[in-house]
């Protein structure tokens, strides 16, 4: 794991562009404070996220990473949740088998206007990943 600060997990964040995108800037907007070690990279739909991806992100010393699905409102098909859930599931082995906690991966639905619960999500996990630094 990257060496910690005391305040500031560094976490990457794969958003939906049309869906939890809104609600990350719009946190930004509303001034709803989380913390300055948090990334974003938006891609089109959540379930097209690659395990190697988010294992890349560990190597290159994110401490914890978070997909901001697109939940029942993606654009690309009913079955993204469903599909999102599996990829998570896959990368989770994928982390056991190389020492990685799985808890170091995290998901969830974010909304278009869910500034506030993606702010909860990212001071939760941080302080998480804080307590859990080796």
């Amino acid at each position: 794991m990257g060496e910690l600060n005391k305040k500031s997990a560094k976490i990457l964040v794969f958003s939906t562009e049309k869906i939890s995108d809104p609600a990350i800037d719009m946190a930004g907007l509303l001034k709803l404070h989380y913390p300055p070690t948090v990334y974003t990279i938006a891609v089109p739909c959540s379930s097209g996220i690659k395990p190697s991806w988010i294992l890349y992100a560990y190597e290159k010393g994110f401490d914890g990473v978070f997909i901001a699905a697109d939940g029942s409102d993606c654009v690309f098909g009913e079955s993204c949740t469903e599909k999102t859930g599996h990829l998570v599931g896959k990368t989770h082995n994928l982390m056991k088998e190389k020492g990685i906690e799985p808890a170091r991966l995290r998901m969830a639905a974010i909304c278009s206007v869910c500034s506030e619960s993606f702010v909860k999500q990212m001071r939760t996990f941080n302080e998480y990943l804080l307590k859990t630094a080796p």
